[in-house]
């Protein structure tokens, strides 16, 4: 890493303010390294003030002031480079996930409603009715609410009590405190390939190896679950049964019935991301959990995908000594979700507005993806959509073999659109070049075929400008 980033620090003196270094793909060609390699050496430059890295768009030379102050009579910092060893948390796939887009970009990207489809004011109506409750700034019981931890396990169903449920703060949350606590770091963890950005995020903060297990139209492959149980010893599966993302698969009942059977052969548990519950606009099978005899299935169940992105409020529902083990990380971790934030979701999904509003997202999620579908088979007749999902917020997008997608990422973006990489959704080498779509977050559908168009132009100025 030292010899790339100093290779880095003396390319960037040479280079003006704003001046694009190479992208990390090239700098992993250039100097034979991996690409966590060349994203530490480019963290290394940003602490010190040399460059800028903005995620999706790449590294660039600072400011002059910023260098300035590097070169002059400062306090040196490198020290904290050796210090903290090499447990390097790599934010930028979900920052860059999370990152609003730049003004006049068109945004097919994100995990979240536009705000002209969130339900804010019924959500301000419910938090000021919630501030009224008796005891709303009085700590709440350590397990959450008993009434919102009832809501819960009746909206999951399948025996579940009131007891199983942990309120915690947001589906990500969640799977920071389920990893943390059903693996010991250096542990080997099963993950679906592709699967969600945020997940690979926190399994190796947590210390994790996450080993991929190849998934297909239907989801993940049982065959190949066992297989990868069996060479690992992995203790730990992470899926997302329903709606998969970024693929759209759901789970067939069979096939949960075999992923269940398989987990409960190796001594297993499964870590059941259910972040799509309200976003499916057809029947998809029961969750994992309702199908679970063993205590096998830790399962995650999350509002703010279907409301706000700051509702960070999710149900985190397991049995015997891994829920205590959970409650423990709860605990000591963040003692206890707001009160407040409780009171107001339990004023909010007790109201008519919930029922009303998840109706409204039903039906603009069927509008925007068969509009993302129509575009997509308009403008990029040369790429393909393996499978449209029956909700979801997003479309998994196969690229031509030949065609680099981040190029094609940065051409986007130039072109004014944003979309999502395809190798941040892989834990090993991505199989082939994808991109994920997402229709929900651009301001109507006029603005949503606007960008699928400007994304074509892009492709086809890849495609165009190969060497034939």
């Amino acid at each position: 890493m030292g010899r790339v980033a100093a290779s880095l620090r003396s390319e960037a003196a040479g280079l003006r303010p704003g001046d694009r270094l190479p992208s990390s793909r090239e700098l992993v060609r250039r100097y034979g390294v991996s690409p966590v390699t060349v994203s530490r050496a480019l963290a290394t430059l940003s602490a010190e003030g040399r460059v800028i890295v903005r995620p999706g768009s790449g590294a660039f030379v600072a400011p002059a002031s910023s260098s300035a102050a590097v070169a002059g009579d400062t306090v040196d910092l490198s020290w904290q480079t050796v210090a903290l060893g090499d447990r390097w948390v790599d934010d930028s796939a979900v920052a860059g996930l999370l990152t609003p887009p730049p003004e006049g970009v068109i945004p097919l990207t994100g995990g979240y409603l536009h705000p002209g489809l969130r339900p804010d004011r019924a959500l301000a109506g419910a938090a000021a009715r919630a501030l009224r409750r008796p005891g709303a700034w009085a700590p709440p019981p350590l397990t959450g609410l008993a009434e919102l931890r009832r809501w819960f396990a009746a909206e999951v169903g399948g025996g579940i009590t009131r007891s199983d449920v942990l309120i915690v703060s947001g589906g990500q949350a969640a799977l920071t405190h389920a990893f943390r606590a059903l693996s010991a770091p250096g542990a080997p963890m099963l993950v679906e390939n592709p699967t969600y950005p945020g997940a690979l995020a926190a399994a190796r903060a947590a210390g994790l190896r996450a080993v991929a297990v190849p998934v297909d139209h239907d989801g993940v492959r049982p065959d190949l679950l066992a297989e990868a149980f069996a060479v690992t010893g992995a203790r730990v599966f992470y899926c997302q049964p329903t709606l998969h993302n970024p693929t759209g698969a759901v789970l067939p009942a069979a096939r949960r019935e075999q992923v269940l059977a398989v987990a409960r052969a190796a001594g297993a548990f499964v870590v059941e991301d259910d972040y799509a519950r309200y976003l499916t606009t057809a029947p998809v099978p029961p969750s994992l959990i309702t199908m679970d005899t063993h205590g096998t299935v830790v399962h995650v169940n999350s509002l703010s995908k279907v409301t706000a992105p700051s509702m960070r409020v999710a149900a985190l529902i397991a049995r015997g000594p891994a829920a205590r083990r959970l409650r423990a990380s709860q605990l000591v971790e963040s003692f206890f979700v707001a009160r407040p934030l409780q009171e107001t979701v339990l004023e909010f999904v007790g109201s008519p507005a919930w029922r009303r509003h998840q109706a409204a997202v039903t039906a603009e999620l069927t509008v925007r993806r068969d509009a993302l579908a129509a575009a997509l088979a308009r403008h990029l007749p040369a790429a393909r959509v393996p499978f449209v999902p029956p909700g979801g917020l997003h479309l998994w997008l196969r690229l031509p073999g030949d065609v680099d997608e981040t190029t094609l990422m940065e051409t986007a973006q130039r072109a004014g659109v944003l979309v999502s990489p395809g190798a941040i959704y892989h834990s090993a080498e991505p199989p082939s070049p994808h991109i994920r779509v997402t229709h929900i977050a651009t301001t109507h559908v006029s603005e949503l075929s606007e960008g699928v168009r400007r994304l074509g132009a892009a492709l086809d100025e890849q495609i165009t400008s190969r060497p034939t």
